[in-house]
């Protein structure tokens, strides 16, 4: 009997040994389950990451000399205000052309470097692009149109740099036109 009680202690040993080898089996295998879906998570973040970084530095690049056209952009309307001083004198017919010439190569020279004037005259009013510095009534002009650029605006790609400074119509006078659109 002895024998026999060995045998099944044995036996109940050897089961147990079994449901324990197979208990940590599982565990095992829910433990990989769980390294391998956070090594995939972490795996994706890092992509993520990495696409976020080369967005942001692609637009770093792109937009990188909008200060510089801050700076540049007064000097620009410096000429302006000089050529228009001017006006049609003879007596300054050359130092006008040559003021000309120059506020054309500035011009050149940002266009070149993708930072273009904001089209305004004759536009509907945008308050996106332009900068309603007055309102007037106008029966020429329809309300909400811009009837005259004060100060021209420049965009660099698709982002402004400067808003164009507009005087806006306000349609004829007692018409009483679109002013909650602008900001003035």
């Amino acid at each position: 009997m002895a024998k026999e009680e060995d045998l099944i202690d044995e036996a109940i040993e050897d089961a147990i040994e079994e449901a324990e080898e197979s208990t940590a089996s599982s565990d095992l295998a829910a433990e990989l389950t769980a390294k391998t879906d956070q090594n995939l998570r972490l795996q994706a973040e890092i992509q993520n990451l990495r696409s976020r970084q080369a967005r942001e530095l692609a637009d770093t690049r792109q937009y990188a000399s909008i200060e510089l056209m801050r700076d540049i952009l007064p000097a620009v309307d410096n000429i302006d205000r000089a050529i228009e001083a001017a006006g049609d004198a003879p007596e300054v017919a050359s130092l006008l052309e040559g003021f000309k010439l120059v506020r054309q190569q500035l011009v050149t020279a940002l266009a070149q470097h993708g930072c273009k004037e904001i089209p305004a005259q004759g536009e509907v009013f945008n308050p996106d692009l332009h900068q309603a510095i007055l309102q007037q009534p106008s029966v020429d002009v329809p309300a909400g149109v811009v009837m005259m650029v004060t100060q021209s605006g420049y965009q660099l790609h698709d982002r402004v740099v400067r808003a164009s400074q507009v005087i806006v119509s306000a349609g004829p006078a007692g018409a009483g036109g679109p002013t909650d659109t602008m900001n003035a």
